[in-house]
């Protein structure tokens, strides 16, 4: 048949005849519509897998495979020794360890370990569609985002970037400029250690450690119970000759000890004012 005249043309006018009457594959294949901001301009997002681990392995394979050049990987490698950029993939061997929870082999999803913790993102949509999702109101939504959940959580940030396009960065270095914005919630109570040379020698380190100790938290963090915050500041050596100070919801004590820091932690947790004269 092949060897038949004309026979290679029928062919070639029969399959392009077939493949014109065949269904288009968005018809064929209904298109999957993915859920992207208007004002995501295709910028790029690394992905973390079901353990809380950034999939990104630093391999250089899309930046070097890039068409346009638009991937820059510059930077230090994996163990921030020397400055590395992109190339072959040979020239870079470094790959970040695997984390603990993938090599404990646990099973998938383990919910001991995310990213970030998830909340309701449908208060977020609202506030981003009247705001018009534009980075230019980014004070506004990051006000009502706390409004809204009480703090900015983690994942109200990511969503925030997602759908304006504005970096990650941006919105960080925006909250953290205005002291109004938190990440944290508000807690009832809050203790802060003094932590001046005079306070640190006179046991302001001791107290600091059993508010730790009793709080289940460091400087700066909230106890798990989201009751007590604890924080440092500074009287400049007010406190000389009474020992370490210590503000209770605002409230001065001096002469503290650790079991003392232990036992109004634990009034603070309870629910219940702890006393201002010292022990």
């Amino acid at each position: 048949m092949d060897r038949l005249p004309g026979w290679g043309l029928f062919k070639g006018v029969s399959f392009g005849v077939v493949q014109m009457l065949r269904p288009k594959v968005t018809v064929q294949y209904p298109e999957e519509i993915v859920d992207i901001s208007p004002h995501h301009r295709g910028r790029l997002l690394l992905l973390y897998d079901e353990f809380g681990t950034l999939k990104c392995e630093t391999c250089f394979q899309c930046a070097a495979a890039c068409p346009i050049e638009c991937i820059d990987m510059g930077g230090v490698d994996t163990k921030n020794r020397f400055h590395v950029h992109w190339g072959p993939a040979e020239q870079y061997a470094e790959r970040r360890e695997e984390s603990a929870l993938r090599r404990s082999g646990r099973t998938v999803p383990d919910r001991s370990f995310s990213a970030w913790q998830g909340i309701d993102l449908a208060p977020l949509d609202a506030i981003l569609t009247e705001e018009d999702h534009s980075p230019r109101k980014m004070l506004r939504i990051l006000e009502r985002t706390q409004e809204t959940y009480g703090h900015l959580p983690v994942a109200a940030i990511q969503h925030i970037s997602h759908k304006t396009g504005a970096w990650y960065s941006e919105i960080y270095g925006i909250a953290t400029s205005y002291r109004q914005l938190r990440f944290q919630p508000v807690a009832a109570h809050e203790l802060a250690v003094c932590r001046c040379t005079v306070c640190t020698l006179q046991g302001g380190g001791r107290v600091l450690a059993a508010f730790e100790a009793a709080l289940g938290t460091g400087v700066e963090g909230v106890s798990p119970d989201g009751r007590v915050r604890l924080l440092t500041v500074d009287c400049g050596g007010e406190s000389s000759g009474t020992g370490p100070r210590v503000l209770v919801d605002g409230v001065a004590q001096t002469r503290l000890t650790a079991e003392r820091a232990t036992e109004i932690a634990a009034h603070l947790r309870s629910g219940h004012l702890a006393d201002s004269r010292p022990a």
